[in-house]
């Protein structure tokens, strides 16, 4: 599996036009064969942060077949208007069961 996990502040005024588009592009993800899960976080404390918390087949799942998907260059259009931060961590699951700390 492969986790992606991205930091977004959205611009004041666009917060509409932002969660029209990630609605937009989360729900044709969740669609994809290589999403196993896709989830769009809001802060408590600051209404325009949002995280969002994705997981995939595989790294090719999220690199290649998820940014080729037409619904990924609209969304690119969106953030590109309405976040001023974008900060992607990119991660693998690790077991920790059985392991010293």
């Amino acid at each position: 599996m492969f986790v992606v996990i991205v930091h977004l502040q959205v611009r004041p005024g666009r917060l509409d036009a932002f969660r029209q588009g990630i609605e937009t592009n989360a729900r044709a993800s969740r669609q994809e064969p290589g999403c196993l899960r896709f989830d769009v976080l809001r802060s408590e404390e600051d209404p325009h942060r949002f995280v969002l918390y994705e997981i995939y087949r595989d790294q090719a799942a999220f690199f290649t077949e998820h940014r080729a998907a037409p619904h990924y260059a609209a969304w690119r259009r969106v953030a590109e208007e309405c976040v001023t931060e974008h900060r992607n961590t990119f991660c693998h699951p690790v077991s920790l069961q059985g392991q010293d700390s």
